[in-house]
């Protein structure tokens, strides 16, 4: 039973000295501290640099066995005057 997530994003260490964006990784873990399912964002190193706030990407989430229980998809979408009908969506 869980009544608490909270969620840690890792700092990569290249991300740390460079200043470069890498793939987000991210422990939720339970109001004891105690780590109960990890995250991936996948996407593209062009979507990164170039499209941060609307970039598109896949969160996976897996229990600490490593079998995925979720799958959160964001497609990328235009966010501006032109487009007003193109909100994000996941």
């Amino acid at each position: 039973q869980l009544d608490q997530l909270i969620i840690h994003q890792q700092v990569e260490l290249l991300e740390a000295i460079l200043g470069t964006e890498t793939s987000s990784k991210y422990e939720i873990k339970n109001h004891l501290g105690q780590r109960v399912y990890f995250a991936v964002e996948e996407n593209g190193c062009f979507d990164r640099r170039l499209c941060s706030p609307i970039r598109s990407f896949t969160i996976r989430i897996a229990d600490n066995a490593g079998r995925e229980v979720i799958r959160v998809i964001r497609p990328l979408r235009c966010n501006s005057c032109c487009f007003p009908c193109f909100l994000q969506e996941v």
